[in-house]
């Protein structure tokens, strides 16, 4: 469970800032903006933003493709929209005009021939003006139907240019989705990378906790241990030292009461002397035990000082004792 010392919003702000220098977050990188918190609340921030970011993440849409680009094809599109629609209404009106007039006249020809033949013994002497004017009609229509040509060439020429368009279109937003595949590929690729560097550092950095806490354990057991040894040594000589004072006060005792009696005194005192000289060797025997003693926790003292100094570098609460 993180500390309360940095939250998920600092982290947060954090990422931010670094994603508008153009660098990549990690959890170095994150520490160094903050200016403080462990390495194990920051990684528990980051990984949860993170997921937030992959669950979050949209598909790319046609809102993602560059405006100068967009508004390229759209500018394109209408143009060619447009000048088709210009030309082929142009055209078909020239076109539809030229040939309503060609059967209006067709049809007054018609009438005329009709006119012609029925008439045809008052207006021989008109025949020849008659076939000059159809040769005109026939002309005339001639160059409707070659106009009318010209109108679906150009027709043609537009729609092959609109086509074009279309196919230019087309190709542009082909490039646009498989630049965003690159991209995403790209990123994807990038958040594995990262991943991959962020799980390594999380594993070293257990693994040097695990061993930190070994050690830490160790230390401590090993000066649970010199402790109560220390402890029942110095019981021991203590009630060595109570011994040899009574031992002491009971010689200077018997000391007194044989007085007397020079021999059995001296012999007496030669023994009590000998005694104490071997309490006193016992003593000083402990004394330097004691010292020894002394010498070995002042050494586990320092070693657990190390481990202290060792465990404050990864940000570990020391250990109390």
């Amino acid at each position: 469970m993180a500390r309360s010392g940095v939250q998920f919003e600092d982290v947060q702000r954090a990422i931010d800032v670094l994603l508008k220098r153009g660098e990549a977050p990690g959890i170095q990188k994150i520490r160094d903006v903050l200016g403080t918190g462990s390495f194990t609340t920051i990684s528990e921030h980051f990984r949860e933003w993170r997921e937030q970011r992959d669950a979050n993440r949209d598909q790319p849409t046609w809102q993602d493709i560059p405006e100068p680009v967009e508004t390229l094809v759209h500018s394109l599109w209408e143009q060619a929209q447009q000048h088709a629609s210009d030309g082929l209404s142009h055209y078909r009106e020239e076109a539809d005009r030229l040939v309503e007039e060609a059967r209006e006249q067709a049809q007054r020809s018609r009438r005329e021939a009709e006119d012609a033949l029925q008439r045809e013994a008052a207006i021989n002497e008109h025949w020849l003006q008659a076939q000059t004017r159809l040769q005109e009609h026939s002309a005339l229509i001639a160059r409707l139907e070659a106009a009318q040509q010209a109108a679906e060439q150009r027709e043609n020429e537009l729609n092959q240019r609109l086509a074009a368009a279309e196919r230019q279109a087309g190709e542009a937003r082909q490039s646009l989705r498989d630049e965003q595949t690159q991209h995403q590929t790209a990123l994807k690729a990038r958040d594995e990378h990262w991943s991959e560097q962020l799980k390594q550092e999380e594993q070293r950095h257990e693994a040097a906790e695990a061993r930190l806490m070994a050690l830490l354990d160790d230390a401590r057991q090993e000066k649970q241990r010199s402790e109560k040894t220390h402890n029942q040594r110095l019981e021991t000589l203590e009630k060595r030292l109570a011994e040899a004072d009574t031992d002491r006060q009971a010689l200077r005792r018997s000391l007194s009461e044989e007085q007397a009696n020079h021999r059995e005194t001296q012999w007496s005192l030669s023994k009590a002397e000998d005694a104490l000289s071997e309490s006193e060797r016992r003593v000083r025997q402990h004394l330097a035990d004691r010292a020894e003693n002394e010498k070995v926790v002042a050494q586990l003292r320092e070693r657990l000082q190390d481990a202290e100094a060792r465990l404050a570098r990864v940000n570990l609460p020391p250990f109390v004792y």
